[in-house]
């Protein structure tokens, strides 16, 4: 039996419920003039520090994780919003690298909370700020209180009216576009790109990840629209190589000076190598399209750690969780996985939420897991196991798929096959970023959230 984590209610549990009953982030509310509203009152903290903004479909986070790191190894004092969180939303508001405390958490919430009041009792459609409103307003409020040198906050949805997108980012950067949350950004690439683009601001960088060809026809013609300075990858920065290294990879890179040297990124896969030459673009595009100097590169990206990113949390066997919840991160983690792990057997323990593409990504898991192990994530959202383990059914077959609706249960049952398939056996945990939380905490409550612990 894998160990169970007891926890005993505290106050900062009434803080979160009271975020939590509000609007979550799946039910959006779009436009910005009820945050606008509430920063209107509270002295405008997202104009406090300049912005580097990031949206894209896949890779944000880990992106912004990067950002971070280079930016305080130049010593600089960084504010980073993130989401969404893994375990606890004090995680999404990280000052140096490190999220704030849930003491903070709930003291910045007590500080804005008479100001929402005010900007919820004058909302003029009668939606009342939603949680994602007001935990941006609280990031951004947390970063001018600091206060901050440089803020880095990564978009929750779109971007045009994303409540993060009151502020106007120095630098904005797009991660690979794909299809993704269709029912509300739109059932195309160029259609989500549209969307996305609205974070491209008059005179500012737009630092664009390779995209398909309807996505980098709109965001270029964002980047002409508001006169931004694009900076494309394979054209103007880029990932030059990569090779396997003991805990990650060794990359080099192209950027504002020319050819880098070789530097240890301790993540694994061709999406993370990528994903530090964007965040390395980013920072010189943030010094005005200047490089790097190496002893920085090497410092911030020795020291990322970026949580439930291809991460082993378990030995013994070996257990992987991962984030990637739509199509293009789970064929990118399943690379990944063959790559840095190559498990055999590999066992998939999986939840998905209800509104994704989860028929292509059981058939891209397919080849990849001998077993299949339907679960569920602690939300409403969440596709039934019984359901997920009926769709499996149709693509792996009755006789590999196994259902266990509890996660305590379904990491039991794919531990106990894992031991019986032999030494070389692993398990990765995926398919929903609430599963990874739970997953995480359940196995590594203890495991540091950043590079400071």
């Amino acid at each position: 039996m894998l160990p169970q984590v007891s926890h005993e209610p505290d106050s900062h549990e009434l803080t979160v419920a009271a975020l939590t009953a509000r609007w979550p982030e799946d039910q959006v509310a779009k436009g910005t003039a009820r945050v606008e509203a509430l920063l209107d009152l509270l002295g405008s903290p997202q104009n406090s520090a300049p912005l580097i903004h990031i949206t894209g479909t896949n890779g944000k986070g880990s992106t912004a994780i990067i950002i971070d790191a280079l930016l305080r190894a130049q010593g600089l004092r960084t504010g980073r919003f993130s989401s969404p969180h893994l375990v606890d939303p004090a995680e999404r508001i990280a000052i140096d690298g490190q999220p704030v405390s849930p003491a903070r958490f709930d003291e910045i919430w007590e500080q804005i909370r008479p100001y929402a009041d005010i900007v919820d009792a004058k909302a003029a459609d009668g939606v009342p700020l939603t949680f994602f409103e007001l935990i941006t307003a609280m990031a951004y409020a947390a970063f001018a209180d600091a206060p901050v040198d440089v803020m880095v906050a990564e978009v929750g949805m779109g971007g045009r009216w994303d409540a993060t997108n009151v502020a106007d980012a120095a630098v904005a950067v797009v991660t690979p576009i794909s299809l993704d949350h269709v029912d509300k950004l739109g059932a195309s690439t160029a259609a989500i790109a549209a969307e996305k683009a609205g974070i491209i601001k008059e005179g500012s960088f737009a630092v664009l990840a390779g995209q398909e060809g309807e996505a980098a026809a709109v965001l270029l013609e964002r980047c002409a629209a508001v006169g931004a300075v694009p900076l494309r990858e394979g054209v103007d920065f880029g990932l030059l190589d990569r090779r396997l290294a003991a805990g990650g990879q060794v990359v080099k890179l192209t950027g504002a000076a020319g050819p880098a040297g070789e530097f240890w990124l301790p993540l694994h896969g061709a999406a993370m190598a990528e994903n530090a030459a964007v965040a390395a673009a980013a920072v010189e595009a943030f010094h005005g399209w200047r490089g790097l100097e190496p002893a920085v590169l090497e410092e911030g990206f020795g020291a990322v750690v970026a949580p439930a990113r291809t991460e082993v949390v378990h030995t013994g066997p070996p257990i992987v969780i991962d984030t990637c919840h739509n199509p293009a991160a789970v064929a990118a983690t399943l690379a990944t996985m063959d790559e840095a792990f190559a498990f055999a057997p590999q066992i998939a323990v999986w939840a998905s939420m209800a509104d994704k593409d989860i028929d292509t990504m059981l058939r891209l898991l397919e080849p990849a897991a001998a077993v299949f192990v339907a679960t569920q994530a602690d939300s409403p959202r969440s596709l039934s196991a019984a359901e997920l383990a009926a769709k499996a059914a149709a693509v792996f077959g009755d006789d590999r798929v196994v259902m266990a609706p509890d996660l305590a249960d379904a990491l039991d049952r794919a531990v106990a096959l894992a031991d019986a398939a032999g030494p070389a056996a692993g398990i990765l945990v995926a398919g929903s970023v609430i599963l990874a939380g739970q997953a995480r905490h359940f196995l590594a409550p203890d495991k540091p959230l950043s590079d400071l612990g």
